[in-house]
């Protein structure tokens, strides 16, 4: 039978996926893999199918998923040895990366199924759909292009995970970490602890109430005892925060999961006589490097619209600022991958602002 690999995106609401799925069946197509990435402008659903023979072919298929409300789909052919478990493939290239760490290219080539991979320019231009360029240590980078099935984020995060698990990297932007601030004042960023609770609310107590409202979107107290265990929980995210020289604790940052695959919620409270210092761009970049570290592929921040310290740092990251349903509100969307997060209006967002 005819095997297809097809991608789609969706509106991501509930039953979207099931109406294609349910559009395939009819059509007659075994559905014998499934994978969810996120892109720039949202939700990509990947399927590997077989059709019968003399069943639909590619542009059959196409239409039939545009007409149950998937856009901008692809359909290409596919091969029985695509069909290997994909964590497994991963492990294997790996592997081979780490014995074979001169074919590179070919090895990344390989992992996006690319129909080009070489040595490129690490400065190089992606903003092409169709290309996507991997750094590679100083200096170096792989330049892989794919004809007809463009290059989601998520693929990018796993090639850029697949470099760093099997090539040597530089030294990771660890915690516990000191700090030096503009002024030379030295603070430690850590992990929030068990014993922080008594901080954490004594650092609510100094902050102004328009900074906790920046933060929380109303001027609340400091959050009840069980928030502040959340923090804690691994399944929740991780809490960084940074002590001064004085043991008082300055500023919190949240790395927060969230359901949309591949995405993160970061936010920040800095105490008032600490802002403007240059600890929220280090809060930040440490933030960065742990959702790299996780595999996350897009960061993403709810700020006021008035929140011009938090809007500017996070631009200057990278980040693309969203309009959403409230005028009030914007969303910043800062992608790990180096590549435009997309800009537009937003509907909604997910996980939980107030913590």
């Amino acid at each position: 039978m005819p095997l297809f690999r097809i991608r789609t995106e969706i509106e991501d609401r509930p039953g979207r996926l099931a109406q294609l799925t349910a559009a395939l069946g009819r059509r007659g197509a075994n559905i014998l893999g499934l994978s969810v990435q996120l892109d720039a402008e949202g939700v990509v659903d990947e399927f590997i199918v077989d059709v019968p023979r003399g069943g639909p072919g590619a542009r059959e298929l196409a239409e039939t998923l545009g007409a149950a409300g998937g856009v901008r789909t692809a359909v290409r052919p596919a091969r029985p040895h695509e069909l290997v478990d994909e964590p497994t493939r991963a492990l294997v290239l790996a592997s081979r990366l780490r014995a074979e760490p001169h074919a590179v290219p070919a090895i990344l080539g390989e992992l996006l199924r690319a129909d080009d991979a070489s040595w490129g320019d690490p400065g190089g231009d992606c903003a092409e759909p169709d290309v996507l360029v991997v750094p590679v240590g100083r200096g170096r980078a792989v330049r892989l292009r794919r004809f007809g099935l463009p290059f989601t984020a998520t693929e990018a995060a796993r090639a850029d995970a697949l470099v760093r698990a099997a090539l040597p990297a530089p030294r990771r932007s660890t915690v516990p970490r000191r700090v030096v601030l503009r002024d030379g004042t030295q603070v430690v960023v850590r992990p929030l602890g068990e014993d922080d609770a008594d901080g954490v609310r004594a650092l609510h107590e100094r902050c102004s109430p328009d900074s906790r409202r920046m933060r929380y979107f109303s001027p609340m107290p400091a959050p009840p005892r069980r928030a502040i265990e959340r923090f804690r929980d691994p399944a929740y995210g991780r809490t960084l925060v940074a002590e001064g020289p004085d043991g008082s604790l300055l500023a919190l940052a949240h790395l927060i999961h969230v359901l949309d695959p591949g995405v993160a919620e970061m936010a920040f409270l800095v105490e008032d006589d600490w802002q403007g210092r240059g600890l929220g761009r280090a809060l930040a970049d440490l933030l960065v490097a742990l959702g790299r570290d996780r595999g996350v592929v897009e960061l993403r921040a709810l700020a006021l619209s008035e929140n011009t310290r938090m809007r500017r740092l996070l631009t200057s990251l990278g980040g693309r600022t969203r309009r959403t349903a409230d005028p009030t509100v914007v969303e910043i969307r800062l992608r790990l991958d180096g590549r435009p997060a997309g800009t537009g209006a937003l509907a909604g967002w997910p996980g939980d602002r107030h913590l």
